[in-house]
């Protein structure tokens, strides 16, 4: 039996991007072009300094989309600069890309599989 983090002795870590509702398909096609196999979008709201609006004198926040995506530790920058490349993360108001360590990792079955 394989251990929680290190199926076939892998590390892994989570890259979460957040970026502007609607624009996390460019991000999912992004991370697969650097080798991503596959993302989780999750539907959050914002709350940036730059992003508070109205609406009939009404406080809006903007949704934002989540992309969470699992993947072993070598293939981490090559996904992120892919993202950041596509995505324009370094121009303001265009998301944020970050990575987390994770400690333990299960039910990544398909890593595990020799055949």
């Amino acid at each position: 039996m394989q251990s929680p983090r290190e199926l076939n002795n892998q590390a892994f870590d989570l890259i979460v991007t957040i970026v502007n509702r609607g624009a996390a398909e460019d991000v999912i096609d992004a991370a697969r072009e650097g080798g991503a196999e596959g993302a989780t979008v999750v539907l959050g709201r914002g709350s940036g300094i730059h992003e508070k609006g109205t609406f009939l004198g009404i406080p809006i926040e903007p949704a934002k989309d989540l992309v969470l995506i699992v993947t072993p530790e070598e293939k981490t920058d090559r996904i992120l600069e892919s993202i950041q490349h596509k995505v324009e993360l370094d121009k303001p108001g265009h998301g944020i890309g970050f990575v987390i360590p994770l400690k333990k990792v299960v039910g990544i079955a398909h890593l595990g599989r020799t055949s």
